[in-house]
């Protein structure tokens, strides 16, 4: 089987949190508050792309943000099912 390799854009995916931040009628303030952070600058860095979310906060956010982890994450590259490998690899 071939190694998959994507990457998360990390760029795209402060973008796309700002989107969900502002359509759900959030501010960086009111998500600094639900994550319990005594400053918003992780929030910041994952709004510019300069990080992204630990795992747990990605879970925190996707409750507070009504979506998935993977709508939150933008991916580079193909992400191929296994199932779908597997049967064109016979």
């Amino acid at each position: 089987m071939k190694p998959m390799y994507v990457s998360i854009n990390s760029e795209k995916t402060g973008a796309n949190l700002k989107s969900l931040f502002k359509n759900n009628g959030y501010s960086v303030r009111d998500i600094q508050l639900v994550m319990g952070f005594e400053n918003p600058q992780s929030i910041y860095k994952w709004l510019s792309g300069r990080s992204l979310p630990s795992l747990d906060n990605l879970v925190i956010l996707s409750k507070v943000l009504h979506t998935t982890i993977e709508d939150i994450l933008v991916i580079d590259g193909d992400v191929v099912f296994l199932f779908f490998i597997r049967n064109n690899l016979r």
